[in-house]
């Protein structure tokens, strides 16, 4: 018998047989692995940017309302479909998460990357939009402590990125080319984004003034709304203002 499998015999409190050894040191593995492997979800956590009022969206606290065609249940699930999924084979693909406010888009896109962070350990960002372009515009001033680059950098090399809320700034030729730069450049590196908009692909007919973009064509542009439609699965989500009757029963009395 070796003076290894001696000592490790006293070390753990007498003689015992080499297979309840072994058995005693992959259990210490398994320990030891989820150990590491929760540290490291943990780090990843406090440096993907989710903001506070996101911090405890998972897809297991998500509530499914009811919806008429089901697309909230079925915008769930395919979340879910696509943690488990995750490495797709050869070609990546991300979500575009469509809808009115309201109805759970960034929750589920939360969700998604908090169980990618914690479950396989993916490196993930989240970015609102409006505040990165604010961000970026700040950085021209000559006072400003960053730069154009040090804000892109993060957004265009992480694995798995989720930008919020596409769209909801005013298009200008530099809004649309700050879009275009970051999707052709996922798309080219195949890197994963998941997309969040209240902008439907077709017109919002409800609403009838003029001079207001509505489409999500209207508010990137067509070549990047097709850059979109070829980078990511659409899931469309229709129901009422969930945060909204939220709020408006936190305020009953």
């Amino acid at each position: 018998m070796s003076a290894g499998f001696s000592q490790i015999q006293q070390n753990a409190g007498g003689p015992r047989s080499a297979s309840a050894v072994a058995r005693s040191l992959s259990v210490e593995g398994v320990i030891r692995c989820e150990c590491v492997k929760g540290a490291r979800a943990e780090r990843l956590l406090e440096t993907a940017n989710i903001p506070f009022r996101y911090a405890r969206c998972e897809l297991e606290n998500f509530d499914v309302m009811p919806s008429p065609d089901r697309s909230i249940e079925k915008a769930k699930i395919a979340a879910e479909k696509f943690v488990d999924e995750y490495p797709m084979p050869r070609v990546s693909f991300g979500l575009l998460f469509m809808g009115p406010q309201g109805v759970g888009k960034t929750h589920l896109a939360v969700g998604v990357i908090r169980a990618l962070m914690r479950r396989k350990g993916v490196p993930c960002l989240f970015r609102s939009f409006p505040e990165l372009l604010k961000e970026i515009q700040n950085s021209y001033s000559p006072i400003s402590q960053s730069s154009e680059f040090s804000l892109l950098a993060p957004v265009l090399d992480t694995e798995v990125l989720v930008l919020d809320e596409l769209g909801a700034q005013t298009p200008s030729t530099w809004v649309r080319d700050t879009v275009s730069y970051i999707l052709n450049h996922r798309y080219s590196e195949n890197k994963v984004t998941i997309f969040t908009t209240n902008y439907q692909d077709k017109d919002e007919l409800t609403d009838n003034r003029k001079g207001v973009a509505y489409t999500l064509a209207e508010r990137v542009g067509d070549q990047m709304r097709s850059r979109l439609f070829e980078m990511c699965k659409t899931i469309t989500m229709v129901g009422n203002d969930f945060r909204k009757a939220v709020k408006q029963a936190e305020h009953h009395f």
